[in-house]
């Protein structure tokens, strides 16, 4: 594979029984590249996110997905009995420094005041910087993220938003951000891709588009048709 690429996906298909999740599928991320992928509930757009981690196989076709990759989901998925420190290192290898990495860590996320707490007495946003730590601290060639903002309030949100695209432009994974907010992905994505009747629909570069343009081919695409203010 590609050392540049983070994931290479070519005629990808999954099923669960006689339903088609997505078939004839392909996907390319490169590393350093931020891309949204669009789709209502139920799309599959969490499946596909959940083979890219090899917690579900693909069906037919070819993957090859760059390691070693992380994840945060919405539920930020804390140990309530761990302290916010070794939550961070959950699945990482207690090396003498172990603390001294999950304390560094828990800084670039703005919680070096959290490090001893219990994750109990966190805000939501809190835990979520929490899970976005614990995913950074693997130094991961591909970040998924699954809807890791749709549970916060809307000024929170929009605080974790410019706090990963700040994060993922200084340690330069590969992202795939699963959303159904055509707002958040403009807002953060290079690419936005559409996951709509089992294929990927649509594939479009946000740089040098037209922002009102791309908005509503994107609600088009996704089947919402709205209101033009007169």
């Amino acid at each position: 594979m590609n050392e540049q690429l983070a994931v290479s996906i070519q005629n990808a298909s999954k099923r669960f029984g006689e339903r088609v999740i997505f078939e004839h599928l392909d996907l390319t991320i490169r590393r350093r590249e931020f891309v949204a992928l669009l789709g209502a509930s139920g799309s599959g757009k969490t499946t596909l996110l959940r083979t890219l981690l090899d917690l579900d196989s693909l069906d037919s076709g070819v993957g090859h997905v760059a390691t070693p990759r992380a994840a945060v989901f919405q539920e930020p998925r804390l140990i309530p009995s761990q302290r916010v420190w070794q939550n961070v290192l959950m699945g990482v290898p207690r090396t003498p420094r172990a603390r001294e990495l999950a304390v560094a860590t828990l800084a670039e996320v703005g919680l070096t005041r959290h490090v001893d707490v219990w994750p109990a007495t966190l805000s939501g946003g809190e835990a979520q910087r929490v899970a976005l730590a614990r995913a950074l601290i693997r130094d991961p060639a591909l970040l998924l993220l699954d809807e890791p903002f749709a549970a916060l309030d809307a000024l929170t949100r929009l605080r974790m938003q410019d706090l990963v695209r700040q994060l993922v432009a200084r340690h330069g994974p590969g992202v795939l951000l699963v959303t159904h907010d055509v707002e958040e992905a403009l807002r953060l994505a290079d690419r936005v891709v559409v996951l709509r009747d089992a294929r990927l629909t649509l594939d479009v570069t946000v740089r040098d588009a037209d922002p009102d343009a791309l908005r509503e081919r994107l609600y088009a695409e996704l089947g919402v048709h709205r209101a033009v203010a007169a």
